[in-house]
C-alpha cells in the first residue's frame, strides 16, 4: 500500500470544506474542444450531503454523463471548485485522484461490466483488487456485501446463471465492497425489466436508509422521482433541485 492510498484512508477532512457534505461542487465548468466548442456544464454548484439519495435527471445532451465523470473523478473540471468527502480534487495528482476513487467511491452502470465465467464472490472481490487488502480478506467482504443486497445464496454462481435483477446486485454490491463515501449508479435500471428494476431501486432506497450516499443518474423521470430529492439538468445548467417522494 502506498503514501498515497494511506493518504485516502485517513480523515477524510483535511480540506476545507462542508464537513456534513460528500458532494461540493462550486461553479464548475466543462468545455470540450471542438468547432464550436462543447460547453457540457456551465457553471454547476451542487452540494450532496451524507446519507443523501439523490436522482440527477436529463434528456440526452443535457450534461448528467459529464456530471456524473466529474463527481466519479474521472474527468476534470475546467474552472469552479470540486470536492469530493472533503478532498479537493483539483489540487490532486493522477495517483492520488486513483486512490480517491478506490477507496472513497463506488460505481454501478446500466451495464454490469461482470466478468463470464467468474463467481458473483470473485466478481465483487476482484473490485476490491486496487484497495490493497489480501485475497481472503476480500473474499470475506465480497461475501458479507453479496448478503447485504440479498445474494448470499449465489455467491458462488456465475453471471450467465444469474438474472438481469441479480446481476446488478452484484454489480451494486461489488460498488459497496470497498465501503464507499459515494455511491454513483449511472442508470442502474436501464437494462432490466420493470419488476427488476423496481427491486433495484428498492436496494437502493435500503442502502440509503442504512446511511449510504447514493447518487442516481438517469433519464427516466419517474425513477427520478421515486427519490427522495431530484435534480434537473439541461443543457449544462441546473434546472432545478427540488424534494421527491418522501
Amino acid at each position: 500500500m502506498n503514501a498515497d492510498t494511506l493518504t485516502m484512508t485517513s480523515s477524510p477532512g483535511a480540506d476545507a470544506g462542508d464537513a456534513s457534505a460528500v458532494v461540493e461542487l462550486e461553479n464548475v465548468t466543462r468545455v470540450y474542444p471542438g468547432r464550436p466548442p462543447v460547453r457540457a456544464l456551465r457553471g454547476v454548484s451542487l452540494r450532496i450531503r451524507r446519507g443523501e439519495l439523490i436522482g440527477i435527471v436529463g434528456p440526452s445532451g443535457s450534461g448528467k454523463s459529464t456530471l456524473l465523470n466529474i463527481l466519479g473523478t474521472l474527468d476534470r473540471a475546467d474552472t469552479g471548485t470540486v470536492r469530493i468527502d472533503g478532498h479537493d480534487v483539483g489540487a490532486m495528482n493522477d495517483r492520488r485522484l486513483s486512490a480517491l476513487r478506490a477507496h472513497r467511491i463506488g460505481f454501478v452502470f446500466q451495464q454490469f461490466f461482470l466478468t463470464p465465467g467468474v463467481s458473483a464472490l470473485d466478481n465483487v472481490a476482484d473490485g476490491l483488487l486496487y484497495t490493497g487488502t489480501p485475497l481472503a480478506g476480500r473474499r470475506r467482504r465480497a461475501r458479507a456485501t453479496l448478503e447485504r443486497v440479498g445474494l448470499g445464496d449465489r455467491t458462488h454462481h456465475r453471471p450467465h446463471e444469474l438474472s438481469g435483477g441479480q446481476r446488478q446486485r452484484v454489480a451494486v454490491a461489488r460498488a459497496l465492497a470497498g465501503a464507499p463515501s459515494l455511491l454513483l449508479a449511472d442508470e442502474p435500471t436501464g437494462a432490466l425489466d420493470s419488476a427488476s428494476g423496481a427491486g433495484v431501486l428498492a436496494l437502493l432506497h435500503g442502502l440509503h436508509a442504512g446511511g449510504t450516499t447514493v447518487v442516481v443518474i438517469t433519464h427516466d423521470h419517474e425513477v427520478a422521482g421515486s427519490l427522495p430529492r431530484r435534480v434537473d439538468i439541461r443543457d449544462g445548467s441546473i434546472e432545478s433541485d427540488r424534494a421527491g417522494r418522501p
